[in-house]
């Protein structure tokens, strides 16, 4: 009788330490795409933070878009957080089609928007529409300011140009970065001089100048509703059946626009992304709980309690 006592206690141990296991050690590493913008520096600060305090061991890579897909296809990375739809539809279609990415079911956010934009008093003069560009060309310097080479943003405008769309046949595409063209814009607002430019939302851009969205820009890749975009996070096909418990976290990975443009002001002022995403989630630790809503450490322990040691909570 003791006998069988102790072996169904031992099947008991055996099967409660199966029910907690540790993720296989392929998956402690997790490889995110970074693509040198604020928001998404913002959301993969956030995530790098959280999955550092469950055990694992993140890191990123600075890539472009077409590459942090390319990347994501041939399992160089594991997860990016940045797929702005429907700007990058095109950029993506390729890959969908050969079956090599994943874009899970729910956007890690909504209500996000992406197109051309203007200060205020440019939109008071007259400049509220995509239609409205040819006749403010001279104004503008026929200019349009963009962020870096080889964004879908840019892309847009560029196809908008070379298809003469709207009459803007003669315009130049401006390209930098984000802190460029965000230098120029504050030129432009300083001196109260028209200026045109890629905005998008989340963003501090929003709240430091008083700008408006164009309309319009349906003919674009920019889509309809003033740019209406949402965020989707990408990684390999077989990640989640590879990594469930990451799979898991990254499903819960949803944000606001609100959070991320709070998150985006101190990475604009120069700060550690991952310094910002631990300070923010020790000011605003009830978002850990819905982040983490059974997610486990990597080693199958609490994971709410091991990020919240962590962060020193």
């Amino acid at each position: 009788m003791k006998t069988i006592i102790k072996h169904s206690a031992l099947l008991a141990l055996l099967f409660t330490g199966t029910a907690t296991a540790a993720e296989p050690a392929s998956c402690q590493s997790i490889r995110f795409a970074e693509v040198g913008w604020a928001d998404i520096a913002a959301t993969t600060g956030i995530a790098a933070v959280i999955t550092e305090g469950l055990g694992y061991k993140p890191s990123k890579t600075l890539a472009s878009v077409p590459i942090a897909f390319a990347g994501v296809g041939n399992k160089s990375i594991d997860v990016f957080l940045g797929y702005w739809m429907p700007t990058m539809d095109e950029m993506i279609e390729p890959f969908l089609q050969r079956g090599t990415v994943k874009v899970l079911e729910k956007a890690n956010l909504e209500g996000a928007k992406y197109t051309l934009a203007v200060p205020a008093y440019t939109y008071d003069a007259g400049l509220k529409s995509f239609q409205d560009l040819a006749r403010f060309k001279d104004a503008l310097n026929s200019k349009i300011y963009a962020i870096e080479p080889g964004n879908d943003g840019n892309r847009a405008v560029e196809d908008m140009i070379k298809r003469n769309l709207f009459d803007t046949k003669g315009f130049s595409l401006v390209e930098s970065s984000e802190a460029g063209m965000l230098v120029q814009v504050q030129r432009a607002v300083k001196k109260q001089e028209p200026i045109v430019f890629l905005g998008w939302e989340p963003h501090p851009m929003n709240t430091q100048f008083d700008i408006r969205y164009l309309d319009g820009g349906d003919e674009t890749l920019f889509g309809a509703d003033f740019g209406a975009a949402k965020i989707w996070t990408v990684i390999p096909p077989d990640y989640e059946s590879r990594c469930p418990n990451i799979g898991k976290f990254l499903n819960n990975l949803q944000f606001t626009v609100g959070v991320e443009s709070e998150l985006m002001e101190k990475i604009l002022e120069k700060e550690n992304p991952n310094t910002t995403a631990a300070n923010w989630l020790r000011s605003h630790p009830d978002w850990l709980e819905r982040w983490l809503d059974g997610v486990t450490a990597f080693d199958g322990s609490d994971g709410l309690a091991a990020v919240k040691q962590h962060l020193g909570l």
